[in-house]
């Protein structure tokens, strides 16, 4: 009978780091959080370990027995094998994968943190037992990731899913030129979708100073300004994802993020997307995630049993480190 290895997964942040342990069936065994080091390469990569190894220990196994799954807010370049992409600018151009490979002294899966979304709600949340599984990230950025057959798709270029830095599709005479978006662009999907664009849109149509998307939201009922916001970022997220469906045709489509929190959408969308999808019905489903914050981090456990040796570097570490001290523990 063959035993499932303790899947570990690490949520890289830009400020905080976090680890999940998943038994076999899912389950988490632990879960703790640590301050990201800020601009400092090695001091990641140090903490990263020092999760992997206090997780390993809490649970009982071996060190370097656990599967190891990271997710980044950027993504590795298939051509180089470098982080491209990440908030965290010091890992930006550096081998994360190889280096944090030859430190845990083994191979370990990494993808970018919205692919770790979409395979946790895919594998055991909303999305579970579809084919084709699209996640979207609805925050502060907005992302994508594609899951098929319950596996991510990464894409030749390592792209796939990024959504967000398309333009927004069908754009209306006020929508043009578009705002300018941090890639260089203008009027990209992440300038009118984020929770500050919808924030902006709010202001530049006759709102008041209003500093958060649900207190947009709690005006609507009186506040026309707000309410008419609502209805062009809902229109907008109709046609954005209309798209998708175009291309991918995915059985559900998964919201998170912060501005995923607003129940309209899941009844005001479907009814605008049929308009724009290439097709006499539309049957895919709009649902809200399961599981939260933690979507990332259970993801990139799940992403773990992708890990493999292809490529593995020859080992040139340690393995009699001692085992992590009281005072080297910063988290709860």
């Amino acid at each position: 009978m063959t035993t499932i290895p303790l899947r570990i997964g690490i949520d890289l942040g830009g400020t905080k780091t976090e680890v999940i342990a998943l038994d076999a069936e899912g389950h988490a065994l632990l879960r703790r959080r640590a301050p990201t080091p800020v601009n400092d390469y090695d001091a990641i990569l140090d903490g990263v370990v020092r999760l992997v190894r206090e997780a390993e220990d809490a649970c009982g196994v071996p060190r370097g027995s656990a599967r190891v799954g990271i997710g980044t807010p950027g993504s590795l370049s298939p051509s180089t094998g470098l982080l491209r992409g990440s908030n965290s600018v010091c890992l930006n151009g550096m081998p994360v994968k190889q280096d944090l490979e030859t430190r845990l002294a083994r191979p370990i899966a990494m993808a970018n943190d919205a692919n770790c979304f979409a395979l946790s709600e895919a594998s055991d949340g909303a999305a579970r037992g579809a084919r084709i599984a699209f996640g979207v990230i609805l925050g502060t950025g907005v992302g994508g990731g594609i899951v098929v057959h319950g596996r991510v798709l990464e894409g030749h270029n390592g792209i796939a899913g990024e959504w967000g830095h398309n333009p927004l599709p069908w754009p209306r005479d006020d929508e043009r030129p578009g705002h300018a978006c941090f890639c260089g662009r203008n009027a990209c999907i992440e300038t009118f979708l984020s929770g500050p664009g919808l924030l902006r849109d709010y202001r530049s149509h006759g709102g008041d100073a209003c500093d958060s998307v649900p207190e947009i939201v709690a005006r609507a009922a009186t506040d026309s300004p707000a309410e008419q916001a609502l209805v062009r970022y809902e229109d907008r997220l109709a046609r954005a994802l209309a798209h998708v469906i175009n291309i991918v045709d995915p059985d559900v489509i998964v919201l998170g993020g912060g501005v995923s929190n607003i129940d309209r959408w899941y009844r005001t969308v479907p009814a605008r997307w049929t308009r724009y999808v290439f097709s006499d019905r539309v049957d895919t489903r709009l649902v809200r995630n399961v599981h939260g914050d933690s979507s990332g981090v259970r993801g990139a456990a799940w992403l773990s049993m992708e890990a493999t040796s292809s490529g593995f570097p020859p080992p040139s570490y340690k393995t009699s480190d001692p085992a992590p001290t009281a005072a080297d523990r910063p988290m709860p």
